[in-house]
């Protein structure tokens, strides 16, 4: 083999690698936003499943303390608040609002002992309870995604290929 064919060689080696970075770079970065994506959907589920039940459980808590309507409202607002929360940092704020509105339900309830004890009450807390620990699993894998793609954005030359093809940074779920 002559000089030409190893300069024709290292040519073809040095294009093959021009061109498999930046396909590999690319790939892995739509991998990661794709993933980020689908721990948002779930995320989006959890949150939904908790929405759906709480006009239930303001039904019942309502049917033993009907005089509590502040806490009702409160209940509500944070509700349909969740439900207009489009990106992820309004969810953020939105599901702290629910939970804060959620928890001063709860308070109002154990004040009401025959409510406590009401097997309605008890289904819908014990659905709540789970829906909590599953968003609370949902979020801690979602910022796992987040933390990957957003490192691997910032990490050359990920943040060259990221810049070109308009990968931006992903929002934690904040809790």
């Amino acid at each position: 083999m002559g000089k030409k064919g190893i300069i024709g060689i290292i040519v073809l080696v040095v294009v093959i690698i021009l061109i498999a970075v930046p396909i590999s770079t690319y790939n892995s970065l739509v991998s990661m936003q794709t993933a980020v994506e689908e721990q948002g959907a779930n995320i989006d589920s959890q949150l939904q499943r908790r929405m759906d039940l709480i006009p239930n459980l303001v039904e019942t808590v309502k049917g033993f303390t009907a005089h509590e309507t502040e806490v009702f409202d409160a209940v509500t607002s944070a509700r349909e608040n969740m439900m207009a929360a489009g990106d992820m940092a309004e969810k953020s704020a939105a599901n702290e609002e629910m939970t804060g509105a959620l928890n001063r339900l709860i308070a109002v309830a154990e004040a009401y002992p025959e409510l406590k004890s009401d097997t309605v009450y008890v289904g819908l807390m014990d659905e709540l309870a789970g829906t909590e620990n599953r968003i609370s699993y949902a979020r801690t894998e979602y910022n796992a995604a987040v933390t990957s793609y957003n490192m691997a954005i910032r990490k050359f030359p990920g943040n060259i290929f990221a810049g070109i093809f308009g990968f931006e940074k992903a929002d934690f779920f904040e809790a």
